[in-house]
């Protein structure tokens, strides 16, 4: 008498697919997961979409008020006939050639700091990594005192140089951080050394120079948009413009970035080239606008931070990129019409409130450390 034969087990492979393959039936909470995964991004989404139009309204409110508010009294009406190209010759002189200029200046500067530093903080994993505390900012404002006071320049010429040396210093920074790799926290240390070394160099070429000279390069030391204007706007624009596109190809291998090197290689990223890369591209974004209006403090350390509150963590790039764009243009109108007879650059005002937030930020810091 033989033994009944046992049927053969069923394979949970679906047909036509690939060996090894599970359908989704057998994996249990599958679905589940995938579903709560897709209703985290699309809150996240949610949150940056509220946030880009929270920044746009506050750029068009605080837009429109400086356009109205200035020392050439312009009614509204006039305001709008000068936009749309008719009214009063000297109003359309006042309202395009002056405050429409400004404020845009404000606007892209604000973006090139604002972005820069959220890709340094994202690279380096560092919320105090940020281009003026690394003295990139510093080196620009170096090259523009030393052309100015010791080699007698001026106009374009000046930009170039102040360019020229944020790139070096970054450089700098980066063959004294490099160790068979780039570490965040080497980078940072370094970095804060050369802020030292560059800051201590402009003062020392302005106590040098004469009392005329050293006003006329005092504004490289604190930043403003009031002289940024015609083709040098356009110019930064276009530059500002190549960089945030170059970082939104670059996005989603940040995010990889984040999870380390080895998950990151595990991927098929490049994980050393790519943060070169990024790097290289946000410290441009930063030359480009401390050659333009100076090292306008703190807006690339605190519109990141911001931005990550809103949109709840991740590099936020774009979210980051319109919050800095709102601060800057806010902080320049606040140093202009705030008190009355006195007018600041917005360098200053965006000292005044990033400061206090740095203070903030490093008691936190070692708070979660001793923790």
């Amino acid at each position: 008498m033989t033994a009944p034969i046992a049927p053969a087990p069923r394979s949970t492979r679906p047909s036509g697919g690939a060996p090894g393959a599970i359908s989704d039936a057998a994996r249990p909470g599958a679905s589940e997961t995938l579903a709560t995964i897709a209703a985290v991004r699309r809150a996240r989404r949610r949150r940056v979409s509220w946030v880009l139009a929270g920044c746009l309204a506050l750029l068009l409110a605080v837009g429109a008020i400086a356009l109205v508010l200035g020392a050439a009294d312009v009614s509204a009406d006039r305001v709008f006939l000068a936009l749309i190209g008719l009214g009063d010759e000297g109003d359309r002189f006042v309202v395009m050639r002056l405050r429409v200029p400004r404020i845009l200046a404000a606007i892209v500067c604000g973006v090139a700091f604002a972005l820069a530093g959220a890709v340094f903080q994202a690279v380096l994993r560092n919320p105090l990594a940020s281009p003026d505390i690394l003295g990139i900012s510093g080196g620009a404002s170096l090259g523009a005192v030393w052309a100015l006071l010791v080699l007698g320049l001026g106009g374009a010429a000046v930009s170039g140089i102040a360019f020229v040396a944020a790139l070096a210093v970054a450089v700098a920074i980066w063959a004294l951080a490099w160790r068979q790799g780039l570490h965040g926290i080497r980078f940072v240390l370094v970095g804060v050394g050369f802020a030292y070394v560059t800051g201590s160099l402009v003062a020392w070429l302005l106590t040098r120079a004469e009392v005329r000279q050293a006003q006329s390069a005092l504004a490289w030391t604190v930043g403003s948009v009031a002289d940024v204007r015609g083709d040098e706007l356009g110019w930064l624009a276009a530059a500002v413009a190549v960089g945030c596109i170059v970082v939104a190809a670059l996005a989603r291998r940040l995010g990889v970035l984040a999870l380390g090197d080895d998950h990151a290689r595990g991927l098929g990223v490049a994980a050393d080239r790519t943060r070169i890369v990024l790097l290289l591209v946000a410290v441009a974004l930063v030359a480009l606008a401390t050659a333009a209006a100076g090292p306008i403090a703190f807006v690339a350390l605190v519109a990141p931070a911001i931005a990550r509150a809103l949109t709840g963590g991740g590099a936020a790039l774009a979210a980051s990129a319109a919050t800095g764009a709102a601060l800057t243009l806010t902080a320049d109108v606040i140093g202009q019409y705030a008190l009355p007879g006195i007018v600041a650059p917005v360098g200053i005002v965006t000292g005044v409130i990033g400061a206090p937030y740095l203070l903030w930020l490093l008691a936190t810091t070692e708070r979660r450390r001793r923790a």
